[in-house]
């Protein structure tokens, strides 16, 4: 019998009272708008387009100079991260204003090489919850959907653990990752056209960890449910769906779901670096058709590129074609959750990660199989993108945060800074020891001189979907807290700069949970 949303103790995130922490730069809530005069670009940085009548003619030639420099130096800076991350093929795109920049670097594969180029596909993962999203805004559009009824309107045979909430989920919340069940369920039902239903069939399985609404809390399984819904309204299998409401109107030509489509085209697959230095292939390539509007998507970077550009547009297509009303795709980059502390950044609008960096919003999401990781930053007032592709873990999350930093400061002169955490003696880091899990992994917190030490293994049904290759356990990863909060930072290895809180009992003030790679992990013990 499931538990009724009221059962649920309530625990306070990120060492506040819930409401604090809602405050964000100037940009973060503007919108998304772009801004023309004379039908040139205007944003507030200094390699804006300037027009005739700049009245600094040599500030202007010396920005070009500085852009074309910069331009130069993305080859050098690519290739030269890769090499030293230990990454075998990445691809990058900048989009700036109205240019287009990239790079590569290495293979495909280090069992079949090929040199990685403008037409290798990668699979870019959970980017594609956007994808989704879109498609979901198009329905909206129509008026065959609206983000705020129950989901139940349109898939009535919704079944989950707690009835009220199978009842009163929104579709909404699952574009924004409150519905606060298990999230990360990649359960394999098949590759037929029935796959999706039976996923959202097997999802009366999953665990209520929160209330809906409650907390942000990365959600894979409610994409697929979203997806559900496409299927539902438009009566045809939701990656013809997609194909007809986004990748066609937009021209994402080279943006593709199956393996069929894929292996007569170059792509990557994904490689892990073992401790000793080796690689080695990781499998299976292929992810299963449930998770196809969680993250089932492989494009190159060019076709990223083509999305980044959708968006900044505000939903026009390169030859200026309106595919989805930009109030709509402004509302998208705009705060719909709230999630202070958490690594997914300030707060979560329509499937866009929202952060702030020095009062200018930036707009992000990224992804990962199986060995493949992606990273998708915007900055619309600058008109500013970069995307990046790469095919080996574990560092190939720290090459996308690491060239995506490097492009913010070197293009648009915005530098991240990070909080500097305290040294805590081990009384005070005594409460958040312990074992914590949830449905992916098993998590080890224990004390470490002045910080904490945090081991992930994953979970046995976590390999059991994923292969035996999922099963790697990474080395410790330090935590340092942050003054006066139950916020932490991580401020060396491969996730170098990741955030996260712990969350507390109000009425007993106990350890509740962790909240890691954006997800809410419950204590165990």
């Amino acid at each position: 019998m499931g538990v009724t949303a009221t059962s649920w103790p309530i625990w306070l995130g990120a060492g506040t009272n819930g409401q604090a922490g809602r405050r964000f730069g100037p940009d973060l809530g503007r919108s998304c708008q772009p801004r023309y005069r004379n039908g040139h670009f205007l944003a507030d940085t200094p390699h804006s387009k300037l027009t005739s009548r700049d009245p600094i003619p040599n500030a202007h030639r010396y920005r070009c100079r500085t852009i074309r420099r910069i331009d130069g130096e993305i080859t050098e800076t690519v290739r030269d991260l890769a090499e030293e991350l230990g990454v075998p093929g990445v691809a990058v795109g900048i989009v700036r204003a109205d240019d287009e920049q990239y790079a590569y670097h290495g293979v495909t594969s280090i069992e079949n090489p090929l040199p990685v180029d403008g037409a290798t596909l990668f699979q870019f993962g959970s980017t594609g919850k956007t994808f989704t999203s879109v498609a979901i805004l198009r329905l909206v559009e129509e008026g065959t959907v609206d983000l705020d009824a129950p989901v139940r309107t349109y898939v009535p045979e919704l079944r989950l653990q707690d009835e009220h909430v199978a009842e009163t989920i929104t579709v909404l919340q699952l574009l924004n990752h409150t519905a606060g069940w298990e999230g990360d369920d990649f359960t394999d039902t098949g590759e037929g056209d029935d796959a999706i239903a039976r996923y959202v069939a097997n999802m009366a399985q999953l665990r209520q960890l929160t209330p809906p609404g409650f907390v942000v809390s990365y959600n894979n399984a409610s994409l697929s449910l979203a997806g559900r819904i496409i299927e539902k309204v438009t009566g045809k299998v939701y990656e013809r769906a997609m194909k007809e409401l986004v990748l066609d109107p937009v021209g994402l030509n080279d943006t593709l779901f199956f393996a069929n489509d894929v292996m007569t085209r170059r792509f990557v697959v994904g490689h892990r670096r073992e401790d000793d230095g080796s690689i080695k292939v990781l499998r299976p390539w292929a992810m299963a058709r449930s998770g196809n509007p969680m993250g089932g998507l492989s494009a190159t970077a060019p076709d990223q590129v083509r999305w980044a550009r959708f968006h900044l547009d505000g939903g026009r297509t390169n030859d200026g074609t309106q595919v989805v009303s930009t109030d709509l795709i402004c509302r998208m980059q705009e705060p719909t959750a709230h999630s202070p502390g958490s690594d997914l950044g300030d707060a979560v609008g329509i499937s866009w990660l929202l952060s702030d960096i020095g009062g200018t919003k930036v707009v992000a999401h990224g992804g990962s199989t199986n060995g493949q990781y992606a990273g998708f930053t915007m900055v619309p007032s600058h008109r500013f993108a970069i995307v990046s592709l790469t095919n080996a873990e574990p560092n190939g999350p720290l090459f996308n945060r690491r060239i995506r930093d490097w492009a913010l400061e070197h293009y648009l002169g915005l530098v991240k800074t990070d909080p500097v955490p305290e040294a805590r003696d081990a009384e005070a880091l005594d409460p958040y020891a312990g074992h914590y899990a949830n449905a992916s992994a098993l998590v080890d917190v224990a004390v470490e001189g002045d910080h904490l030490l945090l081991t992930v293994t994953p979970s046995p049904e976590f390999v059991a979907q994923l292969g035996d290759d999922a099963d790697y356990v990474e080395p410790p990863i330090p935590l340092r807290m942050l003054p006066d909060t139950d916020r932490y930072i991580v401020t060396e290895g491969s996730h170098h700069r990741e955030r996260g809180f712990f969350t507390r009992d109000p009425d007993t003030d106990e350890i509740t949970g962790i909240h890691l790679h954006g997800r809410y992990v419950p204590r165990s013990s």
